[in-house]
């Protein structure tokens, strides 16, 4: 006796397919579009805060005494001790100084003294949303990684699928004629931001994934120690020890890197367990010309140099993983490589966009007709941009304290949900066709 399946059950199988299928279509969309408007995320700082200090340049002992003062205000306030502290160096980019912790962020002033905290936490919730769709971090960044893995799957089996894609590459059929105008655009634009596409996805992959494959090989071949796993690329850091300490001399390793390296530009000076008698320093300094996020040069407790990590000039693996940053958000090569890079993840956008109309309009044509699905791919389409928009005017009303993420996930799902119900009840206020 065969088992036979309700044709109610199938189509409602087929819709919640469907439906999943879009969902992934939404996140590469989100993806792209936060990722397009991140690219300016340094000048977004800037916009969001515009009454910062700035400085062309600030000197090493100015360095030193603001490093001193977030120390001892994080020791006066009761805070933890930090692990980390970064200095931001100032750049033609960004010409501010701040210094980060585990917990808060200031700028200083060019005298080094701390001149007010960083607020610029709607640029921080924009790449986290980009990072980890804000969600946990490890979680997050796992599923951005995989998305990156669909995305280069999409941009490879879509000319595989499109056997006559490069020949047609300047077709363009302007009436949409059952779709076919649509469909040309979508085709052109993936022909033309292939390599960009293919560049896009598989740094989004390798850096989303890294983190998890880390773990992973921790668990497998490092008794559980992650940060042996990444020692071969960034570095080992080295024993820890807990007794207390003085302050770390920042301000020799920056006078020696001023002598030594005149050619590098510093961006960051980073403190490992500051306060301790395990601390040590690093200076990350970017390369002209080339794609690495920057080389990290260490330094002791006392300012001595003890070398290099080997970003710059080590294996070919060590400085591929150091590249992909750079290349991932167009941070090289100045504005015009950023307005670019804008363009093209634009066009990636539309891609995401069109591609779901697209294969709407297909099941349209077979006699599936899903009103309401259309209608939330529509309220993704509108509403990501119109969430966004959102949480920036919550930035400017509310405040640095706004619930960011709050606002855009619940707005969005507002949004959507609204489109559907809108869908639905113009589907039942439609006249019955004749038979």
């Amino acid at each position: 006796m065969s088992a036979s399946i309700e044709p109610g059950t199938v189509k409602r199988a087929l819709s919640a397919h469907a439906a999943v299928g879009l969902l992934a279509g939404a996140i590469l969309y989100i993806l792209c579009l936060t990722g397009t408007i991140a690219v300016f995320y340094v000048e977004m700082q800037r916009l969001e805060q515009p009454n910062a200090p700035e400085m062309a340049e600030i000197a090493p002992e100015a360095v030193q005494r603001g490093v001193e003062a977030v120390l001892a205000r994080e020791a006066q306030e009761g805070l933890a001790p930090t692990t980390h502290l970064y200095v931001h160096i100032p750049v033609e980019e960004l010409p501010r100084a701040t210094v980060t912790t585990d917990t808060q962020a200031f700028h200083l002033d060019r005298e080094g003294r701390i001149a007010m905290p960083e607020m610029i936490e709607w640029n921080d919730f924009l790449v986290h949303l980009h990072y980890t769709l804000n969600l946990p971090s490890l979680v997050g960044i796992t599923i951005v990684g995989i998305f990156g893995v669909m995305m280069l799957a999409l941009s490879l089996s879509g000319v595989i699928a499109h056997p006559r894609i490069f020949r047609d590459a300047f077709r363009l059929r302007a009436r949409n004629n059952a779709g076919v105008g649509l469909t040309d655009w979508h085709n052109r634009l993936s022909v033309w931001t292939l390599p960009f596409g293919i560049a896009i996805a598989l740094t989004g992959a390798l850096i989303g994934l890294a983190t998890v494959t880390a773990y992973g090989l921790a668990e497998s071949a490092y008794g559980g120690d992650v940060e042996a796993v990444y020692a071969p690329v960034f570095g080992e850091e080295g024993p820890p020890d807990p007794a207390p300490a003085a302050a770390p001399d920042v301000a020799a390793a920056l006078q020696y890197m001023a002598r030594e390296y005149p050619d590098v530009r510093l961006t960051y000076a980073v403190v490992h367990d500051p306060l301790t008698a395990g601390q040590h320093v690093q200076m990350i300094g970017d390369h002209q010309r080339r794609l690495i996020f920057g080389e990290y040069y260490a330094f002791d407790s006392e300012g001595a140099f003890q070398g290099t990590t080997g970003m710059a000039d080590g294996a070919l693996g060590q400085q591929a993983a150091a590249s992909t940053y750079k290349l991932h958000f167009g941070n090289f090569g100045g504005v015009w490589v950023k307005i670019a890079y804008v363009a093209l993840g634009a066009a990636l956008t539309a891609i995401c966009a069109t591609g779901s109309y697209i294969w709407l309009g297909k099941r349209r044509r077979r006699g599936i007709e899903e009103p309401r699905l259309r209608a939330a791919w529509t309220g993704v389409i509108v509403g990501t941009p119109v969430a966004l928009v959102a949480t920036a005017a919550a930035r400017a009303i509310i405040g640095n304290e706004a619930p960011f993420a709050a606002i855009f996930w619940i707005g969005l799902a507002a949004w959507i949900g609204g489109s559907i119900a809108l869908a639905g009840r113009r589907r039942e206020g439609a006249p019955e066709t004749a038979a």
